[in-house]
């Protein structure tokens, strides 16, 4: 058994910066931040960690409660965002994701920093969501290699519930992401490392991480499938 963790953000979609709209209104609304610091990077982290880094830059304190409230608005925001900014279903994601579905395996899932959530909003509203029946997700950790433990631990699971087998007979793991958050959090856990520069990452900066393959996009995903094809060989 074969798995497939997808980042989303700069991976699978694009939202014109909705996420980033809800975290700045979440923020205006809960701690009367009225301009958020654009010191604070977004792209490949957790939001948790985001949310605390902004916290602790705007005086507000860093603890688990304005965590929580924090949390809590941000999602109340998210889908109003989705709809008030312009985004897409990046090139070449669908024919992907339909040819993935068309094999024996692999399993499919999330390697993301979104909390579930919004994870589940986000993919929702670009009509994705049931491609991705688990994943890693950034609720509780500021890491995107634990987050990265925790979704080969539900890889493991998946595979479990899918053909009744353990986690040893999972074959191998692959994560496609845009950041080199997404190539440094597949090293954590052995998995094959696929770049795509579709996000906001310079591509010389994903070319110096050394991924397995870096694709400009997935529209021509043929690269990325041989690689999975010869990995459920084995």
């Amino acid at each position: 058994m074969y798995a497939v963790l997808f980042d989303i953000d700069g991976t699978l979609i694009q939202t014109g910066g909705a996420g980033q709209l809800a975290f700045a209104e979440a923020f205006a609304s809960e701690f009367d931040v009225h301009e958020l610091s654009g010191k604070v990077p977004f792209a490949g982290r957790s939001d948790r960690a985001i949310a605390f880094d902004l916290m602790r830059l705007h005086g507000v304190p860093a603890h688990e409660e304005n965590w929580r409230r924090f949390r809590t608005r941000y999602l109340e925001r998210l889908p109003g965002s989705l709809k008030r900014r312009q985004g897409l279903v990046l090139p070449g994601v669908v024919a992907l994701l339909d040819e993935l579905e068309s094999l024996d395996h692999p399993l499919l899932g999330l390697l993301t920093g979104n909390v579930e959530e919004g994870a589940r909003h986000k993919l929702s509203y670009y009509g994705l969501s049931e491609r991705f029946p688990f994943g890693g997700f950034g609720d509780q950790s500021d890491d995107r290699c634990q987050i990265a433990a925790t979704a080969l631990n539900e890889t493991q699971r998946a595979a479990e519930r899918r053909c009744g087998l353990n986690g040893d007979s999972l074959s191998g793991v692959m994560v496609i992401g845009d950041t080199v958050h997404d190539i440094t959090c597949a090293r954590s856990i052995g998995a094959v490392a696929i770049a795509v520069t579709t996000g906001n990452t310079p591509k010389a900066e994903l070319v110096a991480e050394n991924p397995d393959l870096l694709l400009d996009d997935l529209s021509d995903a043929t690269p990325l499938l041989e690689i999975l094809h010869d990995s459920m060989r084995r």
